[in-house]
C-alpha cells in the first residue's frame, strides 16, 4: 500500500512509513480514540479493550505508543478498582492498615470464597473454551494420556482443575481487555493461552498471572468440598494434584504463574516471599517448597529489581502458598 502522506510503497506489516515517518493507520486510530474516550467515563472496561487495540497498531517505543500506554495503565487501576472488577486491592489497602497480615490473609480467603462463587455464577465464561475446538480436541487427547495413568475418574478431574486454572487466566485478561487466545492443552504437560498483547505494566501482568492458581485453588477447594460431603476417596485425590499442580505454578520461574507474580515485587518483598516460603516449609513439611524457596532466594537477588512493589501481589502469593502447600499434605484415602 502507499504512504497517505508521501506516496512511498509501504509494505503491510509495517506501522509506519519508513520515509516520512507517518502512521500508515493514523485514519483508524483516530476514529479509536474517538470511540474509547467516548466510553471512558461509564464504560471503562470496553474502552480500556479499544485503547489496547490502538496500541497494537502503533510501533512500540514510540511516542503515541507510550502515551496511549500511559492512559491503558490508568484505566487499568481504574478497572481493578470497580466492584466486581478488582475491588479487592482498595479494600487490601484498607485492612493492611487496619489490621496487617492478618487482616489481609482473612481478605484473601474472603476472596477465595468470591472466587468459588465467580465459578459458579459465570458458568457462560467457564464454557467458552468448550466451544472452541482446538480447546476441546486438545483437552480429549490429554484426558486420553492421563487416562491411562490414572483411570478415567482421576484423569476428567484434573484436565477439569487443569482448565479452570486457565479460565482464571481468561477472566483476568478479559477484565483487562487483553486479547488472547482460548485455552489450548499440551498432553502430557499442561495447557496455555496465548496472549495476542502484553500486559503495559509488571502490576497487570501478576493479577493475570496469579489469577490461574487463585482459580485453581478454587477448582481444588471444590473437589475436597466434594469429597467431605460424601463424594468419595476420588474427589479427594482431585483436590490434592489439584492444588500440586497449582503450586508448581508458584514457581518463580520466567513462563510460569509464579515468575508473573515475582516480577511485580520489590527486592525487599522477594525476600519476604522467601522467607514465608522457608516458614511454610517448616510447618508444612512440603517437598515442592524448597524448589520454591531456592528459586526466590535466587529472585532477590540474582539483579536488582526496579519495581516498586506490589503488595497485593506478595499476599496473593504467600496466601497461595499457604493453602496449596497445605492440601497438598492432605491425606488421601486410597483410590
Amino acid at each position: 500500500m502507499l504512504c497517505a502522506a508521501c506516496q512511498t510503497e509501504v509494505a503491510p506489516a509495517l506501522l509506519s512509513c519508513p520515509v516520512c515517518h507517518s502512521l500508515v493507520h493514523a485514519d483508524e486510530l483516530k476514529r479509536l480514540a474517538r470511540e474509547a474516550e467516548a466510553a471512558e467515563s461509564d464504560r471503562p472496561t470496553e474502552a480500556l479493550a479499544v485503547w489496547r487495540r490502538a496500541l497494537g497498531l502503533l510501533p512500540s517505543g514510540s511516542r503515541q505508543a507510550e502515551a496511549i500506554a500511559g492512559r491503558v495503565e490508568t484505566l487499568s487501576r481504574r478497572v481493578e478498582a470497580m466492584p466486581g472488577g478488582g475491588g479487592e486491592r482498595r479494600s487490601f489497602r484498607r485492612v493492611w492498615k487496619a489490621g496487617g497480615w492478618l487482616a489481609a490473609g482473612a481478605l484473601l480467603l474472603w476472596k477465595l470464597k468470591a472466587v468459588l462463587l465467580i465459578a459458579l455464577s459465570k458458568g457462560k465464561l467457564l464454557l467458552v473454551g468448550l466451544t472452541k475446538v482446538g480447546t476441546l480436541s486438545t483437552m480429549l487427547l490429554s484426558a486420553g494420556i492421563y487416562w491411562g495413568i490414572f483411570g478415567w475418574k482421576l484423569a476428567f478431574g484434573l484436565i477439569a482443575s487443569i482448565y479452570v486454572h486457565e479460565m482464571g487466566h481468561v477472566a483476568a485478561l478479559r477484565r483487562f481487555g487483553i486479547p488472547a487466545s482460548a485455552p489450548m492443552f499440551i498432553p502430557g504437560i499442561g495447557a496455555f493461552v496465548r496472549l495476542r498483547q502484553k500486559p503495559v505494566s509488571a502490576r497487570e501482568d501478576a493479577r493475570v498471572g496469579l489469577a490461574g492458581p487463585l482459580w485453581g485453588l478454587g477448582a481444588a477447594v471444590a473437589a475436597w468440598g466434594v469429597y467431605l460431603a460424601g463424594g468419595g476417596p476420588i474427589w479427594a485425590a482431585i483436590a490434592k494434584w489439584g492444588a500440586l499442580i497449582n503450586l508448581f505454578n508458584l514457581l518463580p520461574l520466567w513462563g510460569l504463574d509464579g515468575g508473573r507474580g515475582f516480577h511485580a515485587l520489590s527486592r525487599n518483598q522477594k525476600i519476604l516471599a522467601a522467607a514465608a516460603l522457608g516458614v511454610l516449609w517448616a510447618v508444612t513439611r512440603e517437598g515442592m517448597l524448597i524448589l520454591l524457596l531456592i528459586l526466590a532466594v535466587f529472585q532477590a537477588f540474582s539483579r536488582r529489581n526496579e519495581e516498586p512493589g506490589d503488595r497485593l501481589a506478595l499476599a496473593q502469593y504467600v496466601f497461595l502458598a499457604a493453602v496449596l502447600s497445605a492440601m497438598c499434605r492432605m491425606e488421601v484415602p486410597g483410590v
